[in-house]
């Protein structure tokens, strides 16, 4: 599909089809970096994510499955209790914007805001949002975390910050090790390195009652939760594979 830019009815409805001599060797120059250990999605530059088709670049994290349940969480909380005329939500760390457009795509009513320390990933942040038209509605920050993003302003921040503590790094798959960037992955020796700057920011810039939802991993949830002491509602909810993933707490 990728080398014909066709998608799969094609490919079931010409079984006759044979490649150019052109084509040929795309699908083989495709074919060697795969067997390198390339990922996929940076070969072809798309990766699916909420129903829609991101571009992706060596410069963001793959938006993966795990991800989407930080989107469910975001809206059922969202579906709680009365909201406010105009939802305000900050991602911070936005990558690709998975989360920030998948957000946006369900709250027609929200207001987007998303931060990135990295240009490169916020130039594909801004190409996905205007891909799906749907960046009328985003601010974009250049900026550590929520560093000068305003006070006491936002319904909810939202994060898949870097988790991965260093002492973990062997038994991280070796294409994230190889391709993935490193500092969307490891926060540092413990893994809550970001996750202990990321808490107290949230707090200075959420409105009170708001909410901080983020990805998370199992080996950190303990530490996670008793960073959040002194917050409200705090869970902890689990992916399919029954591992604790999105770590969420309400501003007192």
């Amino acid at each position: 599909m990728f080398t014909l830019g066709r998608d799969r009815a094609y490919l079931y409805g010409h079984p006759e089809y044979e490649m150019t001599v052109g084509e040929q060797a795309r699908y083989q120059d495709a074919l060697a970096q795969r067997a390198q250990g390339t990922p996929a999605q940076y070969i072809t530059g798309h990766q699916e994510f909420w129903g829609m088709d991101l571009i992706v670049s060596p410069a963001v994290l793959i938006p993966r499955p795990e991800t989407e349940h930080v989107i469910e969480t975001v809206l059922d909380r969202v579906g709680r209790a009365p909201s406010p005329a105009k939802l305000k939500i900050v991602d911070l760390g936005t990558g690709s914007g998975c989360i920030a457009l998948a957000l946006a795509k369900e709250l027609p009513q929200a207001e987007i805001q998303a931060t990135d320390i990295s240009p490169a990933a916020l130039e594909i942040a801004r190409a996905n949002a205007a891909r799906h038209q749907l960046d009328a509605r985003f601010h974009f920050h250049e900026t550590d975390l929520l560093e000068g993003v305003e006070r006491n302003t936002f319904d909810f921040v939202v994060s898949n910050p870097p988790y991965v503590g260093e002492s973990e790094e062997d038994s991280v798959q070796l294409e994230v090790r190889k391709f993935e960037p490193r500092n969307a992955v490891f926060a540092g020796p413990k893994g809550t390195e970001v996750i202990e700057r990321l808490i107290p920011q949230a707090q200075e810039v959420l409105k009170p009652g708001g909410w901080l939802v983020m990805e998370i991993s199992g080996t950190i949830a303990g530490r996670v939760r008793e960073l959040l002491n002194g917050w409200k509602d705090v869970g902890v909810a689990k992916d399919l594979q029954g591992i604790a993933r999105v770590a969420s707490a309400r501003r007192a």
